[in-house]
């Protein structure tokens, strides 16, 4: 690794400065922290597959050697990675680029909660799996063109046996190529960690809209409810690195025996 340059936009490298001075990148007056830079740097790695999920990154030793700069600033760095569930720290162990495989993160985007604090566990049936043109509305919020394939995943997520949740997914087609209903089928585990080993695309933050709907007559059919029972529907977009949207997903939950629950700070 070269020397850290004074300019961070003239170098991807490492970045400017010292521990107390903030960087300024030539195109913009927006002042950056040295941390916010080394967190930059750290995320382009995890974004280019050098240390892929499950792996452990280097110890803050190496990294502080790595990008000259203070342990103190990486660990403040691995610290608000760690709070994006990019990183997962373990207690004598070291730094691991998190996965979806983990119990910890596979619920943090299934925010479905029973009443009366029991399990979560639950059981998915698919529906369909396939390849066709996304609606403009869609094909928009994926920021894909017109001509570009989709696929279009439904399924239904079942707890103790009741049908609880019906997903209608949708994902660039050109970045799931091979993927189908038989391989989804033959899939044990989260959706997104699926997603994540064999599609290499993580979902790292998703944006959602909730509202009240009535179930019309296909919903209420799949989710066992009569038409025009009250359910909650949440839209969802889910993005990966670089803020890049891969997944347009409509739930329509049954709030019976459930709520869902949102921690805002």
């Amino acid at each position: 690794m070269p020397a850290m340059n004074s300019n961070p936009a003239s170098s991807t490298s490492a970045p400017a400065g010292n521990d107390r001075a903030e960087g300024v990148a030539a195109s913009s007056p927006t002042f950056s922290p040295l941390y916010r830079q080394i967190k930059a740097l750290i995320t382009q790695g995890l974004e280019s597959g050098e240390w892929k999920p499950g792996e452990m990154i280097p110890s803050e030793v190496e990294l502080a050697g790595r990008y000259k700069v203070s342990q103190g600033t990486v660990r403040k760095a691995i610290d608000e990675l760690a709070a994006d569930n990019l990183l997962v720290r373990r207690q004598g162990k070291g730094t691991f680029v998190a996965t979806h495989n983990e119990d910890r993160v596979q619920f943090r985007f299934l925010r479905l909660l029973p009443d009366d604090g029991g399990s979560l566990g639950h059981d998915s049936r698919l529906v369909e799996c396939r390849r066709l043109r996304a609606p403009a509305e869609i094909a928009r919020q994926l920021e894909l063109k017109p001509a570009d394939p989709a696929v279009l995943i439904r399924r239904v997520l079942e707890f103790e046996r009741t049908p609880t949740v019906f997903d209608e997914i949708w994902l660039p087609g050109a970045m799931f190529k091979g993927l189908t209903l038989e391989r989804l089928a033959g899939y044990e585990g989260p959706l997104y960690a699926m997603f994540e080993t064999d599609f290499g695309t993580r979902m790292i933050r998703a944006s959602e809209k909730i509202r009240a709907v009535a179930a019309d007559p296909a919903v209420a059919e799949l989710l066992k409810v009569e038409t025009g029972f009250p359910l909650l529907s949440v839209d969802r977009v889910s993005y990966t690195y670089g803020d890049k949207p891969v997944e347009v997903r409509r739930g329509w939950y049954v709030t019976t025996r459930f709520f869902y629950q949102n921690d805002l700070s």
